[in-house]
C-alpha cells in the first residue's frame, strides 16, 4: 500500500512538472500570436495610410518577424520551459511597432530594397533573435557567468575602448562610440559592453556585499557608508566621466553609473547609496557643463529650445523643436499610421522614433508603448526578486533597470523633461547594435527566470 502511494505521488509530481511548463509556454504562445497580429496590423495600417493599398511587402516584413519570433518560442519549449511567458511577446510587439514606423518613414523617403532602413532593421531583428536563441541554448545554467565576473568587467572596458583603436574608429560620428570593420560593417561596442558590465557588477557586489552594507554613521535618519566603502562607487563614477569626456557620449556614461547604483541599492538595501549616487551625478553634470562644450550645448538646447536664434544655429534645437511639434500634431489619438509627417524631424527613425510614434499614434498610443516597457521592467524585477540566488537577482535587476533607464532618458530627452543624450530607444529605434544587445538581454532574462523557477533555493554568495 505504501509503495502504491509513493508511486502515485511520484506520478502526480511528474504530471505537475509537465503541466506547469506547458501552461507557461501556452500562455506565451497566445500572447506571441497577439503580438504578431499587432505588428502585422501596424504594418498594414502604414501601407493603407501612406500608399492607399496593401503591398505584398507586408508578407515579407510581418511574416519574417513572426517566423523568427516563434522560432525562439519553440526553442524555449525544449530548453527553458519554465521561462517567464511575458518577456518574449512584449519584446516582439515593441520590435514590430518599431519596424512598422521605420517602414512608414521609408515610404515617405521613397526608400526601397536594401537601401530601406526597414529592410535592414528586419535583417538585424533576425540576427538579434538568432543570437538570443543561441544564448538560450548555450547558457544552460546562467550561474556559470558568476565565474567570469572579472573577465566580463575586462571585456566591457575593452569594448568601451575599441573606438579609440586606430583604424577602427569612425571619425565623422558625433560621438566616438562607433567602430568599423573594413569600412563595411559598423557597430557600437558600448551596447554589448553594458551587458558585460552588468555581469561584472552583479558578481562583484555578491562578493563584496557584506562590506558595502556594513554599519556606518547615522545622520538625518539614514545610515551612511564609511569612506573606505566609497571606493568602488568613485571608480565607476570616474569611468563614467571618462566615457563622457573621451567619447563625448553623455548617455552611456549616465547609463552605466545609474545601473551600478541601482544594483548597489538592491545588494545592500541602503538608501544612502542612492542619495550618494544622485549627488555624484549632479557633481558630474555640473563639471561636464562647464568643461565640455557639447554638454553645455545640450543643456542650452534644453533650457531655451524655442529661441529662434538657437533653432537656426548649427547644432541647435531644431531637431528637438520639430519632435515636440510632431507630438503636438498627434494630440490625444494621433493622425493615424501613414497620415502624419514624422519625416520632417531629423533622425526620425532612430533618436526621434518616440515623437514619430507619438505623432501618428497619439498620446494614448504612446502611453500604451510606455506601459509595455513598464510591464517588461516589472517582469524583469520580479524574475530577480522571485529567487534566492543573489547573483541572478542582481543581474536580472541590473538588466531590467538598464532598459527602464534608457527609456526614461530617451523619452525624457525628446519631451524636454531632461537634456537629450545619445542613447537609443530599446527595441523601437533603428540600429543593429542596440537591437542585438536588447535581445541578448531578453535571452538572459528568459534563462534566469527558467533557472529561478527550477531551482529557487540555490544561493550564491
Amino acid at each position: 500500500m505504501t509503495d502504491q502511494l509513493t508511486a502515485d505521488t511520484s506520478v502526480v509530481r511528474a504530471l505537475r512538472r509537465i503541466r506547469g511548463p506547458q501552461t507557461q509556454r501556452n500562455r506565451e504562445f497566445w500572447l506571441l500570436v497577439f503580438a504578431v497580429l499587432v505588428a502585422g496590423a501596424a504594418i498594414t495600417l502604414v501601407q493603407l495610410g501612406a500608399l492607399g493599398a496593401i503591398d505584398p511587402m507586408i508578407l515579407f516584413i510581418g511574416g519574417g518577424l513572426a517566423v523568427i519570433a516563434f522560432a525562439l518560442h519553440v526553442v524555449l519549449r525544449f530548453v527553458a520551459a519554465d521561462a517567464d511567458p511575458f518577456v518574449l511577446p512584449i519584446a516582439t510587439v515593441l520590435t514590430g511597432l518599431g519596424i512598422a514606423m521605420i517602414y512608414r518613414l521609408d515610404i515617405a523617403d521613397h526608400s526601397t530594397g536594401w537601401e530601406a532602413d526597414s529592410s535592414k532593421q528586419l535583417a538585424w531583428t533576425a540576427i538579434s533573435i538568432a543570437g538570443a536563441v543561441a544564448l538560450v541554448i548555450a547558457l544552460r545554467n546562467y550561474r556559470v557567468l558568476y565565474r567570469f565576473t572579472y573577465l566580463s568587467g575586462l571585456g566591457g572596458i575593452v569594448l568601451l575602448l575599441l573606438p579609440f583603436v586606430p583604424g577602427l574608429s569612425i571619425p565623422d560620428a558625433n560621438a566616438d562610440v562607433w567602430v568599423s570593420l573594413g569600412g563595411v560593417f559598423s557597430f557600437q561596442p558600448g551596447e554589448i559592453a553594458k551587458i558585460l558590465l552588468a555581469i561584472f557588477f552583479a558578481g562583484y557586489l555578491v562578493r563584496t556585499r557584506e562590506s558595502l552594507s556594513s554599519v556606518g554613521k547615522k545622520w538625518l535618519g539614514i545610515t551612511w557608508p564609511r569612506m573606505r566603502e566609497l571606493g568602488p562607487v568613485i571608480v565607476v563614477w570616474i569611468i563614467s566621466l571618462g566615457i563622457i569626456v573621451a567619447q563625448r557620449d553623455l548617455g552611456t556614461g549616465v547609463l552605466i553609473f545609474g545601473m551600478f547604483i541601482a544594483m548597489l541599492y538592491v545588494a545592500t538595501g541602503k538608501t544612502s547609496w542612492v542619495l550618494i549616487g544622485l549627488a555624484m551625478v549632479a557633481i558630474g553634470v555640473a563639471i561636464a557643463t562647464r568643461v565640455l562644450s557639447y554638454v553645455q550645448g545640450r543643456f542650452t538646447n534644453w533650457l531655451d529650445a524655442f529661441n529662434p536664434e538657437l533653432i537656426d544655429a548649427q547644432g541647435g534645437s531644431y531637431q528637438l523643436v520639430q519632435g515636440i511639434f510632431g507630438l503636438a500634431h498627434g494630440g490625444l489619438i494621433g493622425t493615424g499610421f501613414g497620415q502624419g509627417r514624422p519625416q520632417l524631424t531629423p533622425l526620425a527613425e532612430s533618436d526621434y522614433i518616440i515623437p514619430s510614434l507619438g505623432e501618428e499614434l497619439g498620446l494614448i498610443g504612446l502611453f500604451a508603448i510606455l506601459c509595455l516597457y513598464m510591464v517588461f521592467t516589472s517582469r524583469g524585477l520580479r524574475i530577480g526578486l522571485a529567487g534566492q540566488d543573489d547573483f541572478g537577482k542582481l543581474l536580472a535587476t541590473g538588466l531590467s533597470f538598464t532598459i527602464a533607464l534608457q527609456v526614461f532618458i530617451m523619452v525624457g530627452g525628446v519631451t524636454r523633461v531632461i537634456p537629450l543624450t545619445g542613447l537609443t530607444t530599446p527595441f523601437l529605434a533603428a540600429g543593429g547594435s542596440s537591437l542585438v544587445a536588447n535581445w541578448l538581454i531578453v535571452a538572459l532574462l528568459l534563462r534566469i527566470s527558467d533557472g529561478v523557477r527550477r531551482q529557487p533555493r540555490v544561493v550564491i554568495g
